[in-house]
C-alpha cells in the first residue's frame, strides 16, 4: 500500500475555505502552513472525493502541537492523520468518528482528546474511512489499518494500542476489538452504538407508538413506490403533530414509551424529551422534530447499508411505566401499533451492519449522557446485558452524564474516562462506573452525578457537591 502524492496544481484560498478542501504532504511537521487543496478522487470508491487531510475544513491547517511530529496522507481512498508526541510513551490511541451523512466527501478530523493524548504522552491516529453513510464495516477495516501505517510513517511500532470512538465511531470500536482482538488492550467508545440494530428497533419504536397513538396510517417501507415518497412522509408527520403537542394524553403517553424504549425512567427525560423534540431532524426532512427523521421505513430498515430490513417489533411489548400489568391504554396501544419484522439481521462479518457479540477482549470503559434521544443510553445497557450473557462483565464499565445533548461531554469528563481507562490496563484496577442495569439506580435523581463534572442548566436540578 502506498500514500496518494499531492497534486500540484492549487485553488484560490479563498475557494478551498469555501468548499472545505483537503489533500497532504505525508511529512513531518512544517515550518510554512500548507495551503488547502481541492479534493482528489478516490482510487477505490467510485464517485467520492477525498478531502485534504492538511486542512479542516474551514481551512485552518492542521499543525503539530508541543514540539509533537505530525503525518497526513491519503492511503487506499482514506484520508488519515497521525500525531506523535516529542515525549512518546511507545502507546497509541486510534480515533474513530461517526455518522457523517450520505455525502461522497470524506475527510479526517482530530479526536477531542487531542492535547490530553499528548500531554500524557500518547500518540494518536485517525482515518476519514473510505466511504460515509452507516458503513462500519468499513470504519473497522480503516481505522484497523492504521496500526501497520502508524508503523510505516513514523519507523516506530507501538508497543500497545487503544480503540476509541464516538456515536457510530462506538459501534466501530466494539466490533474492531472482537474483530481484531489481539490488536488492542483497551477501548473507550463514547455515545456509542453498543447495541448495532438495537438503535434502528428503538428508530422504529418511536415513530409507529407515535402513529398508534395519533390514528395515522404510517407504512413499512414508508410508500416504497412513491418516488416523492420523502415528501409523503413528511406531510404523514406534520399532520400527526397536533396531537402530539405538549399537553395532550397522547404526547404524555409516548413520551412515557419513548423513555422506558431509550432506557427507562430516569432524570431529566422530561427536559430531553422536549430538547430533541424542538430539534429539526437530518436533512432533507430538517422541518419535521428529530426523531421523525430517523423512522427506518424511509430506508427499508437497511440503515442504507444492509441488504434487507434489520429493525423488528414484531414481539415488543409497549409500556409506559415498570408495572408488568398493562392499563388499558397500553393495551390498546400494542394491538394497534404497526408491526415490523426484519428480513436481514446483523452480520458476523464486516458487511452490512456489524453485530457486537458483547464478548470484549480488553478493557472497555465507557461513557454515555442521560438525556441522549439519538443514541440512547439503551445502548450501553444492551451491552452490558450481551457482556454479562457472556461471563464478560468484568470487563465492562458503563459511565452515566448528566447532559441531554448527542455526545454532550466535557474535556474533563472525557480525559477522566481515559485516564481511569488506561490505568485499568495497566494496573489491572476495574474503575467504579454505573449500574446501568439496575432500573432503581437508573430512575435515582441523582443518578449521573458521580461522573458529571459540571452541571448543565438545561438537563434540570443540580448535583448535590
Amino acid at each position: 500500500m502506498r500514500s496518494v502524492a499531492r497534486p500540484t496544481g492549487r485553488a484560490a484560498a479563498a475557494i478551498a475555505v469555501l468548499l472545505g478542501l483537503l489533500v497532504a504532504p505525508a511529512s513531518p511537521a512544517r515550518a510554512d502552513p500548507p495551503v488547502c487543496d481541492l479534493p482528489v478522487a478516490s482510487t477505490t470508491q467510485p464517485g467520492y472525493l477525498v478531502a485534504d487531510p492538511d486542512c479542516e475544513l474551514n481551512g485552518t491547517p492542521f499543525a503539530p502541537i508541543a514540539g509533537s511530529a505530525t503525518w497526513a496522507g491519503i492511503l487506499d481512498g482514506a484520508a488519515y492523520r497521525i500525531e506523535k508526541p516529542a515525549n512518546w510513551n511507545g502507546e497509541l490511541v486510534l480515533y474513530a468518528h461517526g455518522f457523517r451523512g450520505q455525502g461522497t466527501t470524506v475527510y479526517v478530523d482530530n479526536p477531542s482528546l487531542r492535547s490530553h493524548y499528548l500531554s500524557r504522552g500518547f500518540a494518536w491516529a485517525a482515518s476519514s474511512y473510505q466511504t460515509n453513510g452507516y458503513d462500519v464495516g468499513q470504519g473497522v477495516r480503516d481505522s484497523h489499518a492504521l496500526i501497520d501505517l502508524f508503523r510505516q510513517r513514523t519507523g516506530t511500532r507501538a508497543k500497545s494500542v487503544y480503540m476509541t470512538g464516538a456515536s457510530m465511531g462506538g459501534h466501530v470500536t466494539a466490533v474492531a476489538i472482537e474483530e481484531y482482538p489481539k490488536a488492542f488492550v483497551g477501548a473507550m467508545p463514547v455515545c456509542g452504538v453498543l447495541g448495532d440494530a438495537e438503535l434502528f428497533d428503538y428508530f422504529l419504536d418511536a415513530n409507529v407508538t407515535a402513529a398508534a397513538l395519533t390514528n395515522t396510517r404510517i407504512t413499512f417501507p414508508a410508500a416504497p413506490v412513491d418516488p416523492g415518497f420523502q415528501e409523503v412522509y413528511r406531510q404523514q408527520v406534520l399532520a400527526e403533530l397536533p396531537a402530539l403537542a405538549p399537553g395532550t394524553a397522547a404526547r404524555q403517553l409516548w413520551g412515557d414509551v419513548v423513555e422506558q424504549r431509550s432506557g427507562g425512567v430516569r432524570p431529566g427525560f422530561d427536559a430531553a424529551f422536549t430538547y430533541w423534540n424542538a430539534l429539526p431532524s437530518i436533512p432533507p426532512l430538517n422541518t419535521v422534530p428529530f426523531l421523525f427523521g430517523l423512522y427506518p421505513g424511509l430506508s427499508g430498515g437497511t440503515a442504507g447499508i444492509a441488504e434487507g430490513n434489520v429493525t423488528s417489533n414484531r414481539l415488543t411489548l409497549y409500556q409506559a411505566d415498570d408495572n408488568p400489568w398493562l392499563s388499558r391504554d397500553e393495551l390498546r396501544l400494542n394491538r394497534s401499533v404497526l408491526r415490523v419484522d426484519r428480513t436481514d439481521r446483523p452480520s458476523r462479518d464486516l458487511s452490512g451492519v456489524p453485530r457486537i457479540d458483547g464478548r470484549p477482549p480488553v478493557p472497555v470503559l465507557s461513557l454515555h449522557t442521560i438525556g441522549d434521544l439519538f443514541v440512547p443510553i439503551s445502548m450501553e445497557q444492551e451491552y452490558a446485558r450481551r457482556a454479562a450473557l457472556n461471563g464478560r462483565s468484568r470487563l465492562f464499565v458503563s459511565r452515566a452524564v448528566r447532559a441531554l445533548g448527542h455526545c454532550e461531554f466535557t474535556v474533563d469528563e472525557m480525559s477522566r474516562t481515559f485516564d481511569d481507562l488506561v490505568t485499568w490496563v495497566r494496573a489491572g484496577k476495574r474503575p467504579a462506573g454505573d449500574a446501568i442495569l439496575d432500573r432503581r439506580t437508573v430512575a435515582d435523581p441523582r443518578f449521573g452525578c458521580t461522573y458529571t463534572s459540571v452541571d448543565r442548566p438545561s438537563f434540570g436540578a443540580p448535583c448535590a457537591r
